[in-house]
């Protein structure tokens, strides 16, 4: 029978029985056993309405009826009334229990913001960064797993060698000198009875998930900013025409106060007055101009272009519109929707690992290893030769290293979940809050409605009653300055009504 023969069945002998011995011992396998945390119990979002909070109904919250027929969301009505505020805009009802759709931005109805944030998935830096560090992540774990598996290696050496007389005796002096050379392959198994391995494997595979979680927050945070700089582009925008109107009637103002004092009926203090507030409307546009040129720029590097390659398209305010309804999960479901959440999961299962592998590391480590090698002289025959080896490490004294190693691991993981429950904690506030800034918006908007009609029929009153000698120019420049301060305020509340929403959804880890 030949060496390989021999060799390759003593492996194999080996290999079963030493599988044979990790089976009876696998009861021995240390460390914690990982388990979600449980979701949290609660059923509302945000509690009862508060003494000198806005009228409630502004914003409606329902369940929806397929969520509603299964139990989940019974008593998920916060901020619930019959009453709703009418504005421009519209009312707008949330529906508890229903997950809002991937691409939430469309329900905008920009066409323009559609394709810059398409644009922006497609060619943004920081996601391909996050991409290829998940690719990374991915291999490291595909590496771990590799260690369960029977380590096939091939070795050889070359020497000249002359032994001395503490080798084989006295007459080894007198052995000529000698070139020799072996070489072979070596196979080895890691038994990984109290489960080291595993619990490496584990860690690996938690945290290519954490990286998986953070390229979903990276998208996240990536459609978020594209939204908001298209956004602060339109309101921007808006705000800028806003002061040319107003500009516009600067000039007529000091026309009519000039004309005016050329009859005599007014004196220069009302020209200075009419100029004054001219130039004092001018300098409002650098500002304006200077934020619109920043929100360019800044979307331009999102969709992964210099701000001299690509031009930000002139998004206007009146083309974002807000859906009537809008979907947000359950609060038992938020913590598997937020990327956030999931990644602090994922970090609390690789922190549990970790208590494992120093855990196992306090046990015995026990391995099996065989070799094979064809071995001879240079100037001679050859002659082939096997081993096959069970090896054990044990840790007898480390100097408390281990022990500590493992308490370490074990106040690591309370920190983790402490962290975990924090981020969870942070979820739940940024989803009430935002459903508070819903209700408040549409009081805003309809108060900046109100507001700027009567400082529009406020204008028209006065510069009649300038006309005809009944109110002074200041009195003029007065209405006219409160008018504007209106459509400025009225901008700003459409603008965040827009961001809220958008808000919502992003709470809602939707998008990712």
């Amino acid at each position: 029978m030949s060496t390989i023969t021999l060799f390759t069945r003593a492996l194999q002998r080996g290999l079963i029985a030493g599988l044979a011995a990790a089976t009876v011992l696998s009861g021995c396998a240390t460390g914690p056993r990982y388990s979600p945390p449980a979701a949290p119990d609660v059923t509302s979002y945000t509690g009862p309405a508060t003494t000198g909070s806005a009228t409630a109904g502004a914003t409606t919250v329902r369940p929806a009826t397929t969520a509603a027929s299964t139990g989940e969301v019974a008593g998920n009505t916060a901020l619930s009334s019959s009453e709703q505020v009418t504005v421009s805009d519209g009312a707008q009802s949330v529906i508890m229990g229903s997950a809002p759709r991937r691409d939430w931005w469309r329900l905008l109805n920009s066409p323009q913001l559609d394709e810059v944030v398409t644009l922006a998935l497609r060619n943004n830096v920081s996601l391909e960064a996050a991409r290829a560090t998940l690719a990374a992540a991915e291999q490291r774990a595909k590496a771990a797993r590799g260690a369960r598996n029977v380590q096939v290696d091939v070795a050889g050496d070359i020497g000249r060698r002359k032994y001395g007389s503490d080798f084989l005796g006295p007459l080894a002096s007198t052995f000529p000198t000698f070139s020799a050379y072996s070489a072979g392959p070596a196979v080895s198994y890691d038994l990984d009875i109290f489960g080291a391995t595993r619990h490496r494997i584990d860690q690996a595979d938690a945290l290519t998930a954490y990286n998986r979680e953070q390229l979903r927050a990276a998208r996240l945070q990536v459609i978020r900013d594209t939204v908001t700089q298209a956004l602060r582009i339109a309101s921007l925008r808006a705000q800028i025409e806003v002061v040319d109107r107003v500009l516009d009637a600067d000039g007529k103002t000091l026309e009519l106060v000039q004309a005016a004092r050329r009859l005599g009926v007014v004196s220069d203090i009302d020209v200075l007055t009419a100029t004054s507030q001219r130039d004092g409307d001018r300098a409002l546009l650098p500002p304006l101009y200077q934020e619109l040129d920043t929100a360019r720029d800044a979307l331009a590097i999102l969709v992964g272009q210099a701000p001299a390659k690509w031009a930000a398209p002139d998004f206007a305010l009146d083309q974002f519109n807000v859906p009537r309804e809008l979907n947000l999960v359950v609060p038992s479901e938020l913590v598997r929707a937020r990327p956030d959440i999931r990644a602090a999961e994922a970090e609390l299962r690789a922190a549990s690992a970790a208590v494992g592998v120093a855990t196992a590391d306090m046990y015995p480590h026990i391995t099996l290893s065989s070799g094979w090698a064809e071995s001879g002289l240079l100037s001679g025959g050859t002659t082939s030769g096997w081993s096959l080896i069970g090896g054990i490490t044990a840790p007898i004294f480390h100097g408390g290293a281990l022990s500590a190693q493992r308490r370490a691991a074990q106040d690591a993981y309370q920190a983790v979940f402490a962290q975990y429950q924090l981020v969870v904690l942070s979820s739940f506030g940024q989803v009430a809050d935002t459903l508070h800034a819903l209700d408040h918006d549409a009081q805003a908007l309809q108060t900046h409605e109100t507001e700027l009609a009567s400082a529009q029929r406020t204008v028209e009153l006065t510069q009649q009653g300038y006309r005809v000698g009944n109110a002074g120019i200041l009195q003029v420049v007065t209405a006219e300055r409160e008018q504007q301060l209106a459509e400025i305020g009225l901008v700003q509340a459409r603008t965040q009504r827009v961001a809220d929403t958008a808000g919502l959804f992003l709470a809602s880890g939707d998008g990712a």
